[in-house]
């Protein structure tokens, strides 16, 4: 079943699927709630997700977002899932993957298109769900480790898939298989919007290899500017000496700034230790990344387990996150149920992205978050598999939105996302 596309000019979207009940205004989440209430019996998104109170560590604000979505989403399978049961196989072209024959014996079948390819892999759905894909998923194997190249649902039984990805292991065309299994990681969201948004394998290694593309003249002035003004007897600190936010002038008074604990000197170190192929895998797998990262993780994880307990008719499904006093990021999902099934790789991703930039204390507020759930306006594109589901992409300024909508077995939008991008 082929993709058609269809690009339209300056379209508001202004309602996602009907899955997302009206926002409530009680819960131990005092929050925020976008736009006003919605009736009863119209689409709903965005604008009637309740926004929690900001939960904080370090560099990190991660504002909850709250539904009383009763849509079921037991009916699709996640990649992780379905490559972890076998029933979803992911191959190079050119190798060979196993069918049911009628009497249930399994038969060796070729995929068709020989020859592998960096940007395409073969995917296979034998299982009797929709498989759910999100741009920045990683399957590792192969010739070299790839990640989704794009938000898509693939049918039970449908025929080989030909899968856009890109490559995170730039040193590798060999393997011993070439089979994919499940990594059970998100790329951080510098990578992820290399691929989601400006699907660009030349920026997707460059993002590897930095740790964030943000403000990469900010950054370069922080490496080398910034370290001749350190400020006596601040252990790491720096002064900033940068004009504030929105091009305003700086406070007058000298904030010590601690540089990212990821840089790309910590990146090259694990490159050149734990993995010689420039596997993202295995880079921010490795002792000198993992063990901030995991720190990080399982602090902000309590917190926001705590901070999210005890919800009344009404369940979280989704995230904004800010990094200092910038709204950078929100990934919703069409049920609790669902987002919980990502929120671990999701969060870790995050964290990456949080320990890769500087570690300034301003911090973005409510409203920050409340501005940044506002759709965008833009230029729209709309691909979709007939009767399966539809993506939509829209961009305007610094912002780009995705959205992913089931057609099938009800029109349900699974997955929404909101990016800043970085330059």
């Amino acid at each position: 079943m082929k993709l058609s596309s269809l690009t339209t000019q300056g379209i508001a979207i202004l309602s996602a699927a009907a899955i997302f009940g009206a926002p409530s205004l009680m819960g131990k989440l005092s929050g925020s709630s976008v736009n006003g209430a919605t009736k009863a019996g119209s689409v709903s998104g965005p604008e009637t997700w309740r926004i929690g109170e900001p939960i904080r560590y370090e560099n990190m604000t991660i504002f909850p977002l709250i539904s009383k979505s009763e849509a079921d989403t037991s009916g699709f399978e996640t990649l992780d899932e379905g490559l972890a049961s076998g029933e979803v196989l992911v191959s190079e072209h050119g190798s060979e993957y196993l069918r049911r024959a009628r009497d249930g014996s399994a038969v060796s079948s070729p995929v068709y298109n020989s020859g592998a390819s960096v940007n395409q892999l073969v995917l296979i759905n034998r299982g009797k769900k929709p498989l759910l894909l999100l741009a920045g998923e990683v399957v590792a194997g192969g010739n070299q480790d790839r990640i989704v190249a794009k938000d898509r649902i693939v049918s039970p039984g449908a025929e080989p898939l030909p899968l856009d990805v890109f490559c995170v292991e730039h040193g590798r065309w060999t393997g011993e298989s070439a089979k994919f299994g499940a990594a059970k990681m998100m790329v951080h969201p510098s990578v992820r919007e290399k691929a989601a948004i400006e699907a660009d394998q030349a920026q997707v290694w460059n993002a590897v290899n930095r740790g964030t593309t943000q403000s990469q003249a900010a950054q370069a002035y922080d490496a080398t500017v910034l370290p001749q003004v350190a400020v006596g007897g601040t252990a790491g600190g720096v002064v900033d000496a940068r004009p504030a936010a929105g091009g305003g002038s700086s406070s007058g008074v000298a904030a010590a700034v601690p540089p990212p604990t990821i840089t790309a000197g910590r990146i090259n170190s694990a490159i050149a230790t734990a993995a010689p192929t420039q596997s993202y895998r295995k880079i921010y797998q490795s002792a000198q990344i993992a063990q901030p990262v995991e720190e990080f993780v399982n602090e902000m994880n309590r917190r926001f387990a705590r901070a999210t307990e005890g919800l009344k008719g009404e369940g979280v499904i989704g995230a904004i996150v800010a990094y200092g006093g910038e709204v950078a990021w929100t990934d919703a999902f069409a049920s609790p149920a669902l987002f919980r099934q990502y929120w671990s790789k999701l969060l870790r991703s995050y964290v990456i992205e949080a320990l890769a930039r500087p570690q300034t204390k301003e911090q973005a507020s409510l409203d920050d978050a409340r501005a940044f759930l506002t759709r965008t306006k833009g230029h729209e594109r709309e691909e979709s598999d007939p009767g399966v589901y539809v993506w939509k992409e829209r961009t305007e300024g610094q912002y780009s939105e995705i959205e992913l909508e089931s057609l099938a077995p009800e029109t349900l939008t699974l997955h929404w996302m909101k990016v800043l991008r970085t330059n």
